[in-house]
């Protein structure tokens, strides 16, 4: 005998192992002959419903204890029905038609008195074990509940009888339910709901996309199955643009009206006020005296109210504001309100912003409160936003009202671009292309239809094919000409830039002929075009001007400009500086569309001076900022970072996973650029390993001129290793005119390593009587220079051609000299080689003395990463997270760790981790001692 036959077998259960496990263990109590209850609560979405399927199938599926009679188990199983809450008994009524083919009518007739209930349950579970599953009891009628409580507290053997229950947060503490064990469901993690969106997705979801979907759905197990729902395979995997707003109307308000609809209507009403501040305010937060102002005034309720919605679960009160707990929450109460009710909250909570201090809000609010088109509304408004201390996504919210509110076509488009342009800068990219979307859809002059124009190619530089962004931002640039020369000159910069990205060098040049501007654009576009065009002396000169300029700029894309007119001549000092300085700019402005390129070209400059660790910190950084704000590109080319990265800790897997991303972005969208710096990455982890042929393979076509695979601002820095590898495999005619271009480069730049860098790959072309010499010429520039990698790099070169012209005596002093290099710079792959040729040199290299430092010693440096986080408490899905990887990377990593170190399990990593900090701890203390004058005298010394 079972219940309804609508409850079907559930799907897997992400992230509920606790909740599942006391479902389990009831189970197992019915299953032994015993009683017990648990109640299920948490707030829509959670998966209630689901976890009760899943009691009532694990029941149903599992062996049960067989009652004397020889019955089989019983699932009595309803979901509530608000209509009927005001029904005596409905609830009851509703539950016990399931428990057989003749319902007890003459019990339920008795009109069903709580002991009444225990007896009939205990009746029915002489057959066989009994399950009774409630859904959403707090709908059921008072004495329904009444009942229903009174019998799971008196369950107990020797009657099966097992009680299962779900109940809105809100209603969490019914008297009724006193005393039943509870469990809170909890939004689900991001490792679980990313394990959900797996399966529901299983043709893979891009990067971006997948980020977007897990933040819209705020760990709600039943948003993330319906969003995914919406969406095709396209637009899963990034072929095809999301919807705007990603989540529907319709889904908003099936998410949470049963929920809301149930609340007293004062309660309703002060939700509906905090929502509508909430959709006019990009923070979410509203003040709780305009609350209780507008309440007073709108819909008679106060503060009695206002505590019952926070009461509900759905708002929390910090200080003077209160704020719903999720902006879903929020969406959700605001969708499901009819649109006069929405009007008539924001007309009553514009009337009570009064002052200059509130008079955009208070025009916003007026705005989301018209009806039709409000040409001085609008008018207003727009005037208002022009304030540049509300912020960018303040005022992207300004100006689309006032657009709406627009009946001019040209205006609207206007004002629909500059919201746009404040959503892009705000880094809000989705909403910015939905906006912008509208403005282009307009009828308009040339000069409103450029300002468009040049906001849809900037949008599509950063996420999108650069050739497409570029014919955009050439349109643009023809469109602004005639009406606005600052934004045209800005458009020729932009489809120069994707020029740049996309390896076009004619396209670049085509971009920046023009007539240069005045001011530190116009040198910044004539010194490039220079050096594109081989006049480096005039270039040097118009870029060092534009470096000059960034002294006292702050403009994040300024001083962006700076940092990359740096990098060309050479100044990577310079670089830095500028690129640090455009960083906290961007920040400090919230200007969140910069934070990822300001990141990346940080992490740029640094891996010229050989910081490498530096660089792939920013380079991560950049990463998750590049995700959250939708940048495809600039997510490309910074996995190419860190692919580069890996490539001199050696760590192969790490650099090929990220070379691999990075050349899938490069493929789809164009990215010449990304493209070849991973492939550059790729065949430098091959030299770190020994893979000579392997690495001139690859590096071959990134050092030729011409339509091949390589890029021409990669080329130059690129060639020291192409000329290192066809060296080596014997074929050093392959490298010749790569070296005189090399030559002409190093001329032309002020790059610190290229000096040592030329006399390096001439010591590899050179006859054997000229090498050695080079060589030393090569270190006396890395003297200069600095830079460990570089100058272990050719210490390195040159202990391997001392030993094989059997000088071992010197060329033992020069790979000693590399392997501390390599050492210092976390090469393990480069360290092993420099160890290996060492000992073929007669020595024992790098014997580490034993304990934890050495253990920890023995990991690369990436999995010395994982290994740290690990034993910090981290997961997998955390570890990946942070550092950027996969999961099955990270745990592929961790297998090797526990090999390495000969452990089993996370404890023995986190005491080793943690022994091994308290040793260098100690080993620093030592090494401050020792350094103290010898005249203070021991007294001096630090107690231990």
């Amino acid at each position: 005998m079972t219940g309804p036959a609508t409850v079907e077998r559930p799907l897997r259960l992400y992230g509920r192992e606790a909740e599942l496990a006391a479902v389990n263990r009831l189970v197992g109590r019915v299953r032994a002959g015993h009683g017990g209850a648990l109640v299920l609560t948490g707030r829509p979405g959670l998966g209630r419903t689901a976890l009760l399927a899943q009691a009532a199938h694990a029941f149903r599926s599992s062996p049960a204890a067989r009652s004397p009679s020889g019955g089989g188990t019983t699932v009595l199983y309803t979901r509530a029905a608000a209509p009927e809450a005001s029904m005596p008994y409905s609830g009851l009524h509703a539950l016990l038609y399931g428990a057989d083919d003749e319902p007890p009518t003459d019990v339920l007739r008795s009109g069903m008195p709580p002991a009444a209930l225990l007896g009939l349950l205990r009746s029915l579970a002489e057959r066989g074990p009994l399950l009774v599953c409630v859904d959403d009891v707090h709908l059921w009628d008072t004495r329904s509940r009444t009942a229903l409580g009174f019998a799971a507290r008196r369950l107990d053997a020797p009657y099966p009888v097992g009680l299962v229950l779900t109940v809105a947060a809100h209603r969490a503490d019914d008297p009724a339910l006193t005393g039943l064990p509870l469990r809170q469901l909890a939004p689900l993690t991001d490792r679980a709901a990313s394990a959900l969106l797996d399966e529901l997705a299983r043709t893979g979801t891009d990067a971006v996309v997948r980020a977007e979907l897990l933040a819209e759905a705020e760990g709600s197990p039943r948003l993330l199955h319906d969003l995914v729902a919406t969406l095709d395979p396209d637009q899963l995997r990034g072929r095809a643009p999301l919807p705007y707003p990603l989540v529907p109307a319709e889904i908003l308000r099936r998410a949470y009206a049963a929920y809301v609809r149930v609340l007293p209507d004062g309660v309703r009403a002060l939700l509906l006020l905090a929502a509508a501040a909430g959709e006019a305010e990009p923070s979410g937060y509203a003040p709780v005296e305009v609350l209780l102002r507008a309440a007073a005034a709108w819909a008679d309720t106060g503060p009695a109210d206002l505590t019952a919605a926070e009461a509900s679960g759905l708002l929390s009160r910090t200080d003077d504001h209160v704020r719903f707990e999720s902006a879903l929450l929020r969406r959700s109460v605001y969708a499901g309100e009819p649109p006069a009710r929405r009007r008539a909250a924001h007309t009553a909570l514009a009337a009570v912003l009064d002052g200059a201090a509130h008079r955009l809000l208070r025009l916003v609010h007026r705005a989301c409160a018209a009806r039709g088109v409000d040409p001085a509304l609008a008018d207003a408004l727009a005037a208002a936003a022009t304030q540049p201390h509300h912020g960018h996504r303040r005022r992207s919210a300004a100006l689309a009202r006032s657009a709406e509110l627009t009946a001019d076509s040209n205006k609207r488009a206007a004002r629909f671009t500059a919201a746009a342009d404040q959503a892009r800068l705000a880094g809000d990219t989705r909403a910015a292309r939905a906006l912008v979307a509208q403005a282009r859809r307009l009828p308009t002059q040339d000069g409103i239809r450029g300002q468009a124009e040049l906001v849809h190619g900037t949008l599509a530089l950063r996420d999108g094919p650069v050739a497409d962004a570029r014919e955009t931002l050439r349109a643009a640039a023809h469109l602004l000409a005639p009406h606005h020369p600052a934004a045209a000159a800005e458009a020729r910069l932009g489809a120069a830039e994707a020029a740049w990205s996309a390896g076009d060098p004619a396209a670049y040049l085509d971009a920046l002929s023009p007539a240069p501007d005045a001011g530190p654009l116009g040198d910044y576009r004539t010194g490039m075009r220079a050096f594109l065009d081989g006049r480096w002396d005039q270039g040097r000169t118009a870029l060092r001007r534009c470096i000059g300029r960034a002294d006292s700029a702050t403009d994040p894309a300024l001083l962006l400009r700076a940092g990359a007119a740096a990098l060309v001549v050479g100044d990577v000092e310079a670089a830095n500086t500028a690129n640090t300085r455009a960083l906290a700019a961007a920040r400090t402005r919230g200007t969140a569309l910069l934070v990822p390129q300001a990141l990346e070209h940080l992490a740029y400059s640094e891996l010229r001076a050989g910081r490498h660790a530096s660089a792939g910190t920013h380079a991560h950084q950049g990463l998750l900022a590049a995700h959250q704000t939708g940048q495809r590109n600039t997510a490309a080319h910074l996995h190419a970072v860190l692919a580069l990265a890996a490539s001199v800790s050696g760590d192969a897997e790490v650099c090929a996973e990220h070379a691999a991303t990075a050349l899938a972005y490069a493929a789809a969208h164009g990215l010449a650029q990304a493209a070849a710096l991973a492939s550059w990455a790729l065949a430098r982890t091959d030299l770190a390993l020994g893979r000579m042929h392997e690495a001139a393979a690859r590096l071959d076509p990134l050092v030729h001129p011409g339509p091949r695979q390589g890029h021409f601002a990669v080329r130059m820095l690129a060639a020291p290793c192409f000329i290192e590898a066809v060296a080596l495999v014997g074929e050093p005619a392959r490298g010749r005119a790569t070296l005189a271009r090399f030559t002409d480069w190093t001329a032309a730049t002020a790059d610190p390593q290229a000096p040592a860098q030329l006399d390096r790959c001439r010591a590899l072309l050179a006859h054997p009587e000229e090498a050695g010499d080079l060589y030393l010429l090569a270190l006396a520039h890395h003297d200069r220079a600095g830079g460990d990698f570089e100058r272990a790099r050719t210490e390195l070169l040159y202990g391997k051609w001392l030993r094989r012209h059997r000088r071992p005596r010197e060329a033992r002093t020069h790979l000693r000299s590399a392997l501390i290099g390599f050492e210092n710079r976390g090469a393990r792959a480069w360290a092993e080689q420099a160890g290996a040729e060492l000992r073929a040199a007669g020595d024992t290299a790098g014997a580490a003395a034993p304990g934890p430092v050495a253990a920890l010693a023995g990991l690369t440096a990436q999995q010395q990463r994982i290994a740290r986080r690990v034993a910090e408490g981290a997961t997998n899905r955390e570890v990946a997270e942070h550092l950027s990887l996969s999961p099955r990377t990270v745990d592929h990593h961790l297998r090797n760790v526990f090999a390495v170190l000969g452990i089993r399990s996370r404890v023995e990593l986190a005491r080793l981790v943690n022994k091994t900090e308290d040793t260098e701890r100690l080993r620093r203390t030592d090494d401050r001692e020792t350094d103290l004058p010898a005249e203070y005298g021991e007294s001096c010394r630090p107690y231990r």
